[in-house]
């Protein structure tokens, strides 16, 4: 852990092995016997006694204790008594932890005592019990856990206990349980704006000239390599959220109609925060429009893991007021007031649809061709309906104001870190701090002098010089390049084509971003891309597609040739209601038999889900639902006319039928016609 090899352990002599093994065992079964039967008496605490001490790792013997330890006191009122049972107690624990410093149940148990608040707490005796444990190895993390314990117990001030990790960094640097939690108090500290700490910018300083020291003193150690990263953080990220772009951004005129070959009467709305917040509801955002009420309007969380925060949050407005005309333009103002400020939006929607075929695509003949795509001419100039980052941007004033101080420091580190590169070439840990130094400064001062070339090469050799953790470094590779591509309009404009397909019905002639063939392995930067709604990451390194969820214009997307694994994966584009056509062949969904993945979602044979008509259509052609159940809850969840699944394991002749049955609008399946 933490670069420190582990201990060979002595080989026990055989016979002894034996008979302590032997010992174990009848201990242990004179044990579940008083248990089973609420056996409390003094010679049975005593085995659980004999027991831990061999063994503290036996949880059943410190749950035992515990119910002993409420069985006997029950009816006690004398404090002398009390105070005996919590002494053993505290004995008990003190004797395991000599044998195992790092047993978890002793170290419960020691706050379960302690938490039953039945006398007053001997402090003295718990700091001396952690000084011992902590000069024996003072790395000890439960040992550190407990004294934030024990600390909040006596109601220890937080300046105090930051005065105690300087003194372990000074007695050895090494400490990485002493720098974790010098980052929890100063995290704190700051937070609360307790006296002496208001200067953030000066404290930090002064943490970047202390972990400096330990990191120039032996660059191989990973404990200041961790709390420098904690102090980029820092740096880099702004004390509060706030909003970074939306869509429809602000003072855009927008023909929806342009977007969705169908009647238009409802259109959504996206916000991106640069953090996860709570709380986006009617309260805190305002929409106001002749022909919109806000009380119709649902407010969302667009993220794959259910939980109610997050970076991205949508809704669908619906025009309500019969009597607008929708030949007209429709004003939009909304307010968002979160987190300590208020951003003013304001744009126009045209809800006039041109004219097109019929909504079901009966004209129609020949599906959707993602090879024309790569016939197409790329754009050489920008076109008049680009839509690009500096238009979807939320500026807010407030954001920037420390901005200097940021840069200044980050500069400052650069510099230094470079320097330190030349003496210490095949450093991993020099290399992923420069390289995340690069991409901070980078987004602090986008369109300034950019590192990202710099960084992708920092991410190459990292990837050839530490293979165990290469898919890390190919993630954040992938950030760096996202963020490179998308920087500007003229360098995403040079993945752009324009999409003509006029044998396809069912969405009109769009722009089409290719991020296809540039070894992807993540997704991020999708604050920039919400406009977009035909998307090709085909023929990258794909597992995951999270991320996509707030592209919610987006109509079609072509992930083939990837390396996605289960229909679990694709979870993100549950929430791409638009979604038309989606190509998922050459994948590897159903390659392994037990997808681990699955038991995150919910089943759709749950009391949230209503399958019965659906488990009876597939039951009669003799499929079982609980083989595809996951490909059921997304296929259900999405309105596609065409899907491309050949080249997968899971495409056989049964998964073709159900997916016909759970979708029937779909039209094309792996390039058929099924209607």
């Amino acid at each position: 852990m933490h670069g420190r090899p582990r201990k060979a352990t002595k080989q026990e002599d055989p016979a002894a092995a034996a008979a302590k093994s032997a010992r174990l065992r009848e201990l242990q079964s004179q044990l579940l016997h008083f248990h089973h039967n609420r056996i409390y008496t003094k010679e049975a605490v005593s085995v659980s006694s004999k027991l831990l001490e061999i063994n503290p790792e036996i949880y059943t013997g410190w749950n035992y204790r515990k119910l002993a330890f409420q069985h006997n006191l029950k009816e006690v009122s004398d404090t002398d008594t009390i105070k005996s049972a919590i002494e053993d107690e505290l004995r008990m624990v003190e004797v395991a932890l000599r044998r195992n410093p790092k047993s978890y149940g002793a170290w419960y148990h020691r706050k379960w005592v302690l938490g039953q608040k039945l006398v007053p707490a001997n402090f003295d005796n718990e700091f001396r019990l952690l000084d011992m444990l902590l000069k024996a190895d003072a790395r000890n993390f439960h040992g550190w856990s407990y004294r934030r314990y024990i600390a909040r117990l006596k109601d220890v001030s937080e300046e105090e206990e930051l005065k105690f990790t300087m003194d372990m960094i000074n007695t050895n640097f090494s400490n990485y349980s002493a720098w974790h939690n010098r980052s929890m108090l100063l995290s704190n500290l700051l937070r609360n704006k307790v006296k002496g700490f208001l200067e953030r910018e000066n404290i930090l300083s002064d943490e970047f000239e202390l972990v400096r020291q330990a990191l120039f003193t032996d660059p191989s150690d990973q404990s200041g390599w961790f709390y420098h990263l904690w102090l980029l953080d820092q740096t880099s990220t702004p004390h509060k959220p706030h909003l970074v772009s939306s869509w429809p951004s602000d003072g855009c005129n927008i023909n929806i109609s342009s977007i969705f070959r169908e009647k238009c009467e409802r259109f959504p709305i996206v916000f991106c925060f640069n953090q996860q917040v709570d709380g986006v509801n009617l309260a805190t955002v305002t929409v106001n429009s002749k022909a919109i009420s806000s009380e119709h309007i649902t407010w969302k969380p667009l993220s794959a893991n259910n939980s109610r925060k997050s970076k991205v949050w949508g809704a669908f407005v619906e025009i309500f007021n019969e009597d607008f005309d929708n030949s007209q333009d429709l004003s939009v103002e909304i307010s968002v007031n979160l987190c300590g400020s208020i951003v003013h939006l304001k744009f126009v929607v045209k809800l006039s649809c041109m004219d097109h075929q019929e909504k079901d695509g009966g004209g129609s003949e020949e599906p959707f061709l993602w090879d024309c795509l790569e016939k197409c001419q790329k754009l050489g100039e920008i076109p008049p309906n680009f839509v690009s980052y500096d238009w979807l941007g939320v500026r807010d004033e407030s954001v920037g104001e420390d901005a200097k101080w940021h840069l200044d420091t980050l500069s400052a580190e650069i510099a230094l870190f470079k320097e330190m590169l030349e003496c210490e070439e095949d450093s991993k840990f020099v290399k992923l701090t420069l390289a995340r130094l690069l991409s901070a400064h980078n987004s602090i001062k986008p369109g300034g002098d950019s590192y990202f070339e710099e960084t992708l090469k920092l991410f190459d050799d990292l990837i050839k010089l530490d293979v165990p953790h290469n898919r890390y470094y190919r993630d954040e590779r992938s950030l760096v390049l996202l963020d490179q591509l998308t920087s500007s309009k003229d360098s995403l404009v040079k993945y752009c084509s324009k999409c003509e397909n006029p044998s396809f019905s069912y969405f009109n002639p769009q722009l089409c971003i290719h991020f296809s063939g540039l070894n992807l392995t993540r997704i991020g930067f999708v604050e920039r891309l919400l406009w977009v709604q035909i998307l090709d990451l085909s023929h990258n390194n794909l597992t995951s597609i999270l991320g996509l969820e707030a592209l919610q214009l987006l109509v079609g997307l072509n992930l083939s040739h990837n390396q996605i694994t289960s229909f679990t994966s694709l979870e993100p584009i549950k929430y791409s209601k638009s979604l038309k056509v989606l190509d998922l062949s050459f994948n590897e969904i159903g390659s392994h038999p037990v997808d681990t993945t699955r038991y995150l979602c919910t089943s759709p044979l749950s009391h949230t889900y209503d399958a019965t008509e659906t488990i009876n259509e597939l039951a009669r052609e003799n499929i079982q639902i609980g083989d595809f159940w996951e490909a059921v809850l997304l296929f259900k969840s999405l309105q596609l006319v065409q899907l491309d699944m050949q080249g997968n394991p899971v495409a056989n002749e049964r998964f073709r039928v159900l997916v016909e049955k759970v979708n029937p609008c779909l039209r094309w399946l792996d390039g058929k016609s099924l209607k």
